[in-house]
């Protein structure tokens, strides 16, 4: 019985090749779509798994505030108190753990390598997370300054195939090297651990218990039990009241679960986040494609449904059920969707580079190979088997011999009506997807071009290592000798995401009543180079940076530069505020000497905040602002320059441009994944509406025959054949519009600067679907009106 079912569907399927290429490339097409996504997600919600007391680690997020009307801030950060001092505290902590980021400058054969993922860590690392030793082993890997753990890449890149424990790791400073103590396995691609080098945190000099402040490190937790979270969680609070009693200060610490940070957190780590809602997205869209090759399917399959009359009518004579008939065409509906899965596997492995730069993700395609994605595509096979094939076979199985056999057979108008909510499903579908990543792109673009309230373009950036921060002014002044190097300034942050924390009052304030406020040291020439507006007072001077660092640090004095929000803040006008007194922490008083137009220093989801800036001699990034011309050249200079000047450090530089774009990493990715696949739905909507098409020709090829013996024009057979059409794009538009305003705009209230929702989007998206659909009617449409009526009337 099975070896007869599979016989007829085979010589079903070669009989109706055009129809059977149309199912098959469509879902191979739709499946390659879903697959690559499946492949996605699955490596996004896998992060860290594999961390065997991932369950038990916790992060700390800090929130601190300075007065009862100060706002809360709140990150990522701790000082290098909370771990030793929770540790010994609460007995739901097991172990802690201290991390701190940064890039070293390493010796490579004599050749200077600046490294980025360059971590410190407590030796505690290996009590809380897993690391597999090549070399060495975990119990003193970390016991001391100026220790490294290597990746088993870095491993190979510094010291080839030998064993390196023992042996020294040199920095571009000959004074300091770092003792090797093990070689670990590289963690995979989907972990939050990215690192090459693992120092001993003690080499930072920066683990002393002295304060709640300076929170510049990343503190992990490991628990006794996992649902010790919740006990430990009530009880920081009323012990952070006791420990901050008298401060004027609020600090407050709050735990992220470790298997929740890489989707569910607002804060980053030592790799970026990816929204969850992002991952609902591409799952919906996902969905989405699904449902537009299963309609595309059941569309086709009921249009052939007269052709195939016949045959059910004769089997139903000799003795056939409708059970039978009906998986019949299951399976028929089985054999499409394994020959598309199978192909589906060889396009997703051949896209999968492409997918990768794109998705900027690391997959491999030994994933498709893995029992759970396996498990994933028999049963998106089996579904789409299913849902395709049940109507069809229910309609075709349901045919009635007698009026078949006598030709009166005839589709009714109930299966009319699901085929043009079919299409306008399909349609709907098309018309959202075109919407949402229009209104997509159009923030995007209004994020890359909006005027931050300074000059990010040509803006070169340069990190500063010690022996450049000492000869800084040298470096200007050499710098200064190019006359395409307009200006050159040094400072501790990037101008469009400053996140150091400062409190500040005015004078006039009681010192228990402080404001958070984010705050930035540069010199002299640093809003000259960035560009910002000063609207009242006088910028800074070398003389300013002078009096900062004066023998007697009780006579320092410091110039302030407030932004708009903060003169507020202190409830001073731009004028008022020129020649006040105030502090910026305790440390630093001074008056304020400039005010500037509020720029904004952060991701454009936040609002504008207060700002200080200050003029200090510390500062590691050194930002360049060239004029735009014979560039190359301006960069080759540069290096020549940097070499002679500093030679314990290689020459990389960024353009602030692009580091700007990093702030948007995930909605760039997300635009990029829904110009693919949206285009993907048009595709699959308009080949199963090329395939519908031809069988609405095919069935009326009589009637058009009759008219145009009467007169009818080409244009008169279009506009009958592609009238039915518009009609549904018009009602799917009517459907699809409120529902991508609504989607949206919860989208967009991400942002606190945003686009607006115009009407011109909804009318763009669904023109275009009009315009799609026409040039995909039109030829069949034309085709079938410049034929010879002779032709399809001999018959008669």
């Amino acid at each position: 019985m099975l070896k007869s079912y599979f016989t007829i569907a085979f010589r079903n399927l070669w009989k109706n090749r055009t129809s059977s290429f149309i199912d098959i490339f469509g879902l191979m097409i739709g499946l390659s779509g879903c697959l690559l996504i499946g492949l996605y997600i699955q490596n996004e919600v896998s992060f860290d798994r594999f961390q065997p007391k991932g369950d038990r680690i916790a992060r700390v997020i800090m929130e601190y505030s300075f007065g009862s009307n100060d706002k809360a801030q709140k990150g990522n950060f701790t000082s290098t108190k909370v771990a030793p001092v929770f540790q010994r505290t609460f007995p739901e902590v097991e172990s802690a753990v201290r991390l701190s980021g940064s890039t070293a400058t390493l010796r490579l054969n004599n050749t200077l390598v600046s490294e980025q993922k360059f971590v410190y860590s407590d030796s505690s690392f290996f009590k809380v997370f897993q690391a597999d030793f090549i070399h060495g082993s975990s119990a003193h890997a970390l016991d001391g300054p100026f220790k490294v753990v290597l990746t088993e890449s870095a491993s190979k890149k510094y010291f080839g195939s030998a064993n390196p424990v023992g042996k020294l790791l040199l920095t571009a400073a000959d004074t300091i090297s770092y003792q090797v103590t093990g070689v670990i396995k590289d963690y995979p691609a989907n972990s939050q651990m990215k690192f090459d080098f693992l120092a001993s945190f003690s080499s930072l000099g920066a683990n002393q218990e002295t304060s709640y402040f300076n929170a510049n490190y990343t503190t992990y937790l490991l628990l006794r039990k996992p649902e010790d979270l919740a006990s430990l969680q009530a009880k920081i609070s009323p012990f952070m009241k006791k420990e901050m009693a008298g401060s004027g200060a609020t600090i407050d610490y709050y735990l992220e679960r470790f298997s929740e940070i890489h989707l569910h957190s607002p804060y980053g780590g030592l790799v970026a986040n990816t929204p969850v809602t992002y991952l609902y997205i591409l799952a919906a869209i996902a969905g989405l494609i699904l449902m537009i090759v299963c309609f595309t399917y059941i569309n086709l399959s009921t249009a052939r449904s007269v052709e195939r009359a016949k045959e059910v009518g004769i089997r139903k004579v000799i003795g056939a059920d409708n059970s039978q008939l009906f998986w019949q065409f299951i399976g028929e509906s089985f054999i499409v969707c394994v020959v598309a899965v199978l192909l589906s596997l060889d396009v997703v492995v051949l896209l999968l580079p492409y997918f990768n730069e794109v998705a900027a993700t690391s997959l491999h395609y030994s994933a498709l190979f893995t029992a759970p994605f396996i498990a994933f595509t028999l049963g998106i096979t089996i579904a789409i088997s299913l849902l395709a094939g049940t109507y069809p076979a229910l309609i075709i199985s349901g045919f009635q011999p007698i009026k078949v056999l006598k030709g009166a057979f005839k589709h009714t108008s109930s299966g009319k009506r699901v085929q043009q909510s079919l299409i306008v499903f399909q349609f709907t579908i098309s018309i959202f997807l075109i919407a949402a990543t229009l209104i997509i792109q159009n923030q995007l673009h209004y994020i890359q071009n909006k005027n931050l309230g300074f000059d990010r373009h040509q803006l070169v950036q340069l990190f500063l290592n010690r022996e450049a921060q000492h000869k800084i002014l040298t470096i200007k002044d050499e710098l200064k000798k190019n006359p395409d190097i307009l200006y050159a300034s040094r400072s501790a942050n990037n101008p469009a995401n400053i996140v150091s924390g400062y409190s500040m009052r005015s004078a006039d304030m009681p010192e228990s009543n402080q404001i958070s406020v984010n705050a930035n040291p540069i010199d002299e020439d640093y809003l000259k180079t960035i560009g910002v507006q000063l609207i009242a007072g006088q910028d800074l001077t070398q003389q300013d940076i002078t009096n900062t660092d004066l023998p007697d640090a009780n006579q320092s004095v410091y110039q302030f530069i407030l932004n708009e929000s903060a003169a507020r803040q202190l409830g001073w006008t731009p004028k008022e505020a020129i020649g006040k007194r105030m502090f910026l922490d305790a440390s630093r008083p001074g008056y304020v000497k400039a005010v500037i137009k509020d720029f904004h220093f952060a991701s454009l989801h936040e609002k504008i905040k207060p700002l200080v800036l200050f003029p200090e001699k510390q500062g590691h990034r050194l930002f360049i602002k060239l004029s735009g011309h014979n560039v190359p050249q301006t960069l080759a200079f540069l290096e020549a320059t940097w070499k002679k000047l500093v030679p314990s450090q290689p020459f990389e530089y960024t353009f602030l441009d692009d580091t700007y774009k990093l702030l948007y990493d995930s909605e760039i990715r997300l635009g990029r994944l829904m110009n693919i696949f949206t285009t993907l739905s048009i595709i699959l909507a308009c080949l199963g509406l090329f395939g519908l098409t031809s069988y609405v020709v095919q069935q009326r090829i009589k009637e058009i025959g009759i008219r145009k013996v009467l007169g009818a024009s080409v244009g008169n057979i279009f506009l009958l054949l592609s009238k039915g059409f518009v009609q549904l794009v018009l009602v799917a538009a009517l459907i699809a519009f409120p529902l991508a305003w609504f989607a949206m705009s919860k989208w967009l209230e991400e942002y606190a600067y945003r686009v607006s929702l115009s009407w011109w989007v909804f009318a763009l998206a669904g023109l275009s679907t009009l315009v799609v659909t026409l040039l995909t009617v039109s030829y069949q449409a034309v085709k079938a009106a410049l034929m010879n009526p002779i032709r399809s009337l001999k018959s008669e």
